[in-house]
């Protein structure tokens, strides 16, 4: 039985009262480079996003969970995007927002879910990360959950200054 409460945390279906947590990490151009985005988002768009995030993973390709802990307070959001049913992957993407919440174990529980309901109830054979060779702490947290470095991608991302290479990693399904 796969279950997506764990010892410190859950995850959970985005609600509608997530708009201020996801308006604040959309926004947060400190984390724009994790996620490649380059503009803000509007509270509207953020509201119609979260409308729509009622729409399955088999037709939206792409699932938003909200990490929560034990007292029911949001802590971060992980993501399975790039659904692929035919070839059976997906990638997954992690985000703890405050640094108090990090390193505390709450994203290597809620890794250690996520992919667990991927293999067991999507009945995925791979799951794939992308991690900025600079991200030491995200490729720890990978690592440390069966995920192998399978190929580095040079000059991959552009912050305005200097290229960064990127590491493409992956967990098989055995």
């Amino acid at each position: 039985m796969v279950t997506l409460k764990g010892k410190h945390i859950y995850l959970r279906a985005l609600e509608p009262e997530d708009l201020d947590f996801v308006y604040q990490v959309e926004n947060d151009m400190a984390l724009w480079q994790l996620s490649d985005t380059q503009t803000p988002y509007s509270r509207f768009l953020i509201k119609q996003y979260l409308e729509n995030a009622k729409q399955d993973i088999f037709e939206a390709k792409q699932l938003r969970l909200a990490i929560c802990n034990n007292d029911n307070n949001t802590i971060g959001l992980i993501d399975v995007f790039d659904f692929d049913v035919k070839n059976k992957r997906a990638g997954i993407g992690i985000l703890i927002k405050e640094a108090p919440n990090r390193n505390q174990g709450y994203g290597k529980e809620a890794l250690k879910l996520l992919v667990d309901y991927c293999f067991k109830v999507l009945h995925l054979h791979q799951v794939y990360a992308n991690i900025s060779e600079d991200n030491q702490a995200s490729l720890k947290l990978f690592e440390s959950n069966g995920f192998e470095k399978i190929g580095l991608k040079k000059d991959w991302s552009f912050d305005g200054k200097a290229f960064s290479n990127e590491f493409i990693l992956q967990r098989i399904n055995n």
